[in-house]
């Protein structure tokens, strides 16, 4: 499998998102190696969206989004929860990032399994929050440089044969921009 480059991350951001599912998330944790294929994802731009973490300015929180494309954003959301997003966005726009909401397990899911409280195989990684508690992310993930070898990193994968268009999930802004994209069945 061969890491996805910097250049794949430095296109516009829509085009990222699309382009991530069907590849390939793998997670090392200690010797153990956990991987699973990207399902679903929504992409979150600057100023062009007021559904973004970037709208407004840069924080300490959203800071990544505005740094290196191929870089992991990490957020904690309701007071205990960790998404994981990967930076995209072309030169031309300050920030962007891609939220990874699903993936399909593939390998270490019983170690997914566990850090997951022994859900169903269905359960483990079908939302943002559930796939980073799966894949053992938390904050000290963030801003981590995913286009090396390393304990997180994204690989290609397979090519799906139909991708769902919809708007993105439990947002009350910019509902109208058609910007999660799922693998259909």
């Amino acid at each position: 499998m061969t890491i996805l480059p910097r250049e794949f991350y430095a296109r516009d951001t829509v085009t990222v998102a699309k382009k991530l599912l069907g590849k390939k998330i793998i997670r090392k944790i200690g010797k153990q190696e956990i991987s699973g294929i990207i399902t679903e994802t929504e992409a979150y731009r600057h100023k062009d969206d007021p559904a973004s973490h970037a709208f407004n300015k840069m924080t300490e929180r959203n800071k990544a989004m505005f740094n290196e494309v191929g870089c992991s954003y990490v957020y904690f959301t309701y007071g205990m929860y960790y998404c994981f997003n990967i930076v995209a966005k072309t030169p031309k726009i300050a920030a962007g990032a891609v939220l990874i909401r699903a993936m399909i397990p593939e390998k270490g899911i019983k170690v997914m399994q566990n850090n997951r409280g022994n859900v169903k195989l269905e359960n483990i990684s079908n939302g943002p929050a559930k796939l980073a508690q799966a894949l053992n992310i938390s904050k000290d993930q963030y801003g981590l440089d995913l286009t090396v070898k390393s304990k997180l990193y994204i690989t290609d994968g397979i090519t799906p044969k139909k991708i769902v268009v919809s708007p993105r999930i439990g947002i009350s802004k910019a509902t109208d921009k058609l910007w999660n994209f799922k693998i259909k069945n």
